[in-house]
């Protein structure tokens, strides 16, 4: 693989397994590759017939790391994800130039508190967001809402729970309130059971947060599957919740890149 106009061929430094259709990866990063937390990159592989595939990708690592790092799910018949699974360290991956994405915290005027839900690996951007000091200064609370089908699935806990300790963000991590829904099996006594959509529905998450969501003082942020990331966009909207546009913000951010 060669590097060109649009793209330049990175390599795989590290590898994770979180569960058996769950893995994230560290690649090298170009000194030129710039993107906002939020953001995501479009990653090129090439498949069985030689061919490149493209996706996008969430970004995990913060914009000042010297890294890019990704979490993916593995779809068995994806062309993408089943080619990416089978990658190793030191195997290269492609990715654009161009950063991509409007799920960043600039989109939004001062709140009071700064939600993130997300289903499985919409986690992602969340974790590049948490690693900016902007947003924990601005916000008194920022609740994380990290939503799987079974408790095993819940990544990146100990790096979430880290911030505690984490000499540049102790004196603000006790702003932040992580919620864990798991929605298949019972989930731990910590954890809530249901949809994000039926917990919010029923008053069920913001009972537990002890937080409500509302225009004045929330700003939400949406990331996941498709269908979740719509309903639940429709249900705040209900609310008078609104979309936040270029020169319009609002108090919803959503990200689509499907």
């Amino acid at each position: 693989m060669k590097a060109s106009d649009k793209y330049t061929v990175e390599t795989i430094t590290e590898i994770r397994t979180w569960a058996s259709n769950l893995f994230s990866f560290k690649t090298t990063r170009s000194q030129s590759y710039r993107f906002i937390a939020g953001q995501f990159a479009r990653l090129g592989v090439e498949d069985d017939n030689g061919d490149l595939v493209w996706r996008a990708y969430s970004i995990c690592s913060a914009p000042y790391d010297d890294f890019l790092e990704f979490y993916s799910i593995v779809v068995s018949d994806g062309a993408f994800t089943s080619r990416l699974s089978q990658l190793k360290v030191g195997d290269p991956v492609l990715v654009e130039k161009r950063n991509y994405g409007y799920l960043t915290t600039d989109r939004f005027e001062c709140g009071r508190d700064l939600w993130l839900l997300s289903t499985g690996t919409g986690l992602a951007p969340f974790l590049s967001i948490l690693q900016e000091f902007d947003p924990w200064e601005q916000y008194e609370n920022i609740v994380l809402v990290h939503s799987v089908r079974y408790r095993h699935e819940l990544a990146y806990e100990e790096f979430i729970h880290s911030f505690q300790e984490n000499e540049l963000f102790a004196e603000h991590a006790h702003k932040l309130k992580y919620v864990q829904v798991v929605t298949r099996d019972q989930a731990a006594r910590s954890a809530l059971n249901g949809r994000i959509t039926h917990l919010l529905s029923n008053g069920e998450l913001e009972a537990h947060v002890g937080l409500p969501i509302d225009q004045e003082r929330s700003r939400v942020m949406i990331c996941g599957n498709p269908d979740m990331v719509q309903e639940t966009r429709d249900l705040l909207t209900g609310r008078g919740l609104t979309l936040s546009l270029r020169g319009k913000p609002g108090n919803l951010a959503v990200e689509n890149y499907w």
